[in-house]
C-alpha cells in the first residue's frame, strides 16, 4: 500500500505534539513494507521556530533515531495532484491549510482513486468550532477523531458512521524502559505552556505539590512567557528549554515520576482524551501522577496504571508516597507498561487504521462527506 500523509512537519516537534504520534506509525507502517511518504508545507512554523532556537542541531536527535523517515516539502496547491499520483491512502492532517484541504477534496471528488481521511487531533472542533468549519472536507471519505468525544463532534455535523476513533499512542521502539536502571531523582514534566490553557493547574497540581513533597522538579517545554519563568523560579522549579521528544525516553530514565495535566479543554470539552505524553510515560516505565481527567473511554486501568489525585493536596501526599515507596514505583511502573504493551502502542494503531481501511473498501460504494458542517452544540 502507498499512504501520503499531509503534516504540518514530521522533522520538527517544536510545539508539535501530532509529529509524536505520526513518526511511531509512518515507521512502523514502513517496517511491514508499506510505500509511505510524508509532505509538510514550506516554511511550516514549528520548523522554523526550531531552527531559529536551535539551528539544524536541533534536528539532530530526529535524525538519529527515526533514520527510516523522511519529508518532502510543498509550496501552496501547485503540484499537489502530481504528489498524490499512485497513493492508495491519503490522510490530511488539521493543521494543514484550509485551501489545502479542499484542493485534495477537489482531486478526490473528481475521481482520484485514493482513500482520502481527515485527521483531528486537536480541541479546536469544541473550542473554535468556526475554524473547522472553514475546512471543505466534501470530498473526504472519512474522520480520524484522537478520542471519542470528538468523534462524537464529527456524528453530530453529518458524518455518521463514516467517524472512526484513532487515539494517539507510544512509539514503543523508541519510548521503552532503560536497558540498565540507573539512579533516578526528582519529578519530570514535559510540556509547553500553552496560551493559559492550564496556568492555575500546573501550579495547583505540578509546581506547588512538587514543593510540597520536597522533590525536585524540573520542567521541559517551550512557549514559556516572562510570568510563567517567574511562577517556576517562585516555586524552586528548574526550567531546562525545549527538549527534543526523540530524548525524552532519555529524561524519563533519570526521574522518579512524572506528573500529567491535561489542558482544561479536555477536562470541561473533551474529556476521555489525555495527551500523548501519558501513552510515551507509561511506555517507559516511569511513575506516574495525574491530574483529574475522566478516562471514559476505559484506556488505562488508574489506580494501578497511574494514580489519580482530585486536588493539589492529593497530589502532594501520592508524589510523597513516590519518593518514599520504592514499591509503590515499581508497581505503577509495571502495570501502565503492560497496558502500553497490550493496547496502546503505534503497532496497535496501525492495526486499526488497517481495519478502518478495509471497512472503507468493503463499502458497497463510496458517499463522499457533506459540503458544509454545522456548529456542534454545547
Amino acid at each position: 500500500m502507498r499512504l501520503v500523509y499531509l503534516t504540518h512537519s514530521l522533522a520538527s516537534c517544536w510545539n508539535h505534539g501530532n509529529a509524536h504520534f505520526l513518526r511511531g506509525v509512518l515507521r512502523e507502517m514502513i517496517h511491514r513494507g508499506h510505500d509511505v511518504r510524508a509532505l509538510e508545507p514550506e516554511g511550516a512554523w514549528s520548523l522554523e521556530n526550531l531552527l531559529r532556537d536551535h539551528g539544524d542541531a536541533g534536528l539532530d536527535a530526529y535524525r538519529a533515531n527515526y533514520p527510516e523517515l523522511s519529508s518532502a516539502t510543498f509550496a501552496g496547491n501547485d503540484g499537489m495532484e502530481a504528489a498524490l499520483e499512485g497513493a492508495d491512502v491519503v490522510i490530511v492532517h488539521e493543521w494543514n491549510e484550509p485551501a489545502l484541504v479542499a484542493a485534495i477534496g477537489r482531486l478526490r471528488r473528481q475521481g482520484a482513486r485514493f482513500t482520502l481521511l481527515f485527521h483531528d487531533t486537536h480541541h479546536r472542533a469544541v473550542s473554535d468550532p468556526e475554524a473547522i468549519r472553514t475546512f471543505d472536507l466534501d470530498g473526504y471519505d472519512a474522520i480520524l477523531a484522537f478520542g471519542e468525544t470528538l468523534s462524537e463532534v464529527y456524528r453530530r455535523w453529518g458524518w455518521g458512521d463514516r467517524v472512526f476513533t484513532w487515539h494517539e499512542a507510544a512509539d514503543t521502539r523508541l519510548f521503552h524502559p532503560p536497558a540498565q536502571e540507573e539512579p533516578r531523582e526528582g519529578l519530570v514534566w514535559i510540556g509547553n505552556w500553552g496560551d493559559g490553557e492550564r496556568t492555575a493547574e500546573l501550579e495547583d497540581f505540578l509546581f506547588r505539590p512538587a514543593r510540597e513533597a520536597s522533590l525536585p522538579l524540573d520542567i521541559y517545554g517551550v512557549r514559556y512567557p516572562a510570568e510563567a519563568l517567574a511562577m517556576l523560579e517562585g516555586h524552586g522549579a528548574r526550567y531546562l528549554g525545549w527538549l527534543p521528544n526523540a530524548r525524552a525516553p532519555e529524561v524519563f530514565a533519570r526521574h522518579l515520576a512524572t506528573v500529567h495535566v491535561p489542558r482544561r479543554f479536555y477536562v470541561n470539552l473533551l474529556p476521555g482524551i489525555p495527551t500523548i505524553r501519558v501513552f510515551e510515560a507509561l511506555a517507559c516505565g516511569i511513575p506516574l501522577v495525574s491530574a483529574p481527567w475522566q478516562d471514559a473511554e476505559h484506556l488505562f486501568r488508574p489506580g494501578e496504571d497511574f494514580l489519580f489525585a482530585q486536588n493539589g493536596a492529593e497530589m502532594a501526599r501520592h508524589l510523597a508516597a513516590l519518593r518514599d515507596d520504592p514499591a509503590l514505583r515499581r508497581s505503577l511502573a509495571q502495570h501502565g507498561l503492560e497496558t502500553i504493551r497490550a493496547r496502546h502502542s503505534c503497532a496497535h494503531r496501525v492495526d486499526e487504521l488497517m481495519g478502518i481501511l478495509a471497512r472503507l473498501d468493503a463499502a458497497p460504494t463510496r458517499s463522499l462527506g457533506p459540503a458544509r458542517m454545522e456548529a456542534p452544540t454545547p
